[in-house]
């Protein structure tokens, strides 16, 4: 069953990710309304600047709908930025930085340091097999908690890097900037998953 899913295109690698999920063969479409979120059967939620996002979310009218959405159990694949917004507790955020608790994660924003101090890593990421996944990390936050739920997928000098729960997928760094789909690939088959499940 073909997924349809969203990116949600208000900042950050919007472009990139509905590029990686195209050539995955998912109908992957912008999220920037109301209307457009009720029309995708997942999301992800792009890296870019999280008090930011935060403040395009409330001014395009999409938190009381995406937390709708997520009450539902939408599947959502987020990324930096949008690893911050779904987790449950931000450590360092600003008193109006938006949490939507999709992920029992205690994250700290660019915990690895500014834009200048960026960097790449090879990481196992134990679904994808063998071969490393060179991930980028640019203003990277760090999880430095999780629950009882979250499994850890892949870590980074003794911290989690990309961590699942249900039908979320969690990562601190890029994935949609190293033209290595696997992680995409992952998300997809879980969404297509689900949507068989809902549909038998």
């Amino acid at each position: 069953m073909l997924a349809r899913v969203g990116v949600l295109a208000l900042q950050g690698d919007v472009r990139e990710h509905l590029s990686a999920l195209s050539h995955c063969g998912a109908d992957a479409t912008p999220v920037r309304l109301p209307a457009d979120l009720a029309a995708v059967d997942a999301l992800v939620l792009p890296g870019g600047e999280s008090t930011t996002m935060s403040r395009l979310i409330r001014v395009f009218d999409l938190e009381t709908p995406l937390r709708h959405r997520l009450s539902e159990g939408m599947p959502t694949m987020s990324t930096c930025a949008g690893l911050i917004l779904l987790s449950r507790t931000v450590l360092d955020g600003r008193p109006d930085q938006l949490t939507f608790g999709a992920l029992d994660v205690e994250v700290r924003r660019n915990a690895y340091g500014r834009q200048r101090e960026s960097f790449e890593a090879d990481l196992k990421v134990e679904p994808l097999g063998v071969a490393p996944f060179r991930a980028v990390f640019i203003r990277a936050p760090r999880i430095e908690a999780t629950g009882p739920d979250v499994e850890v997928l892949a870590s980074f000098d003794g911290n989690p890097v990309a961590v699942s729960s249900g039908l979320h997928l969690g990562l601190g760094f890029h994935p949609e900037m190293t033209g290595d789909v696997r992680l995409h690939q992952l998300f997809l088959r879980r969404v297509e998953e689900a949507l068989e499940v809902n549909a038998a």
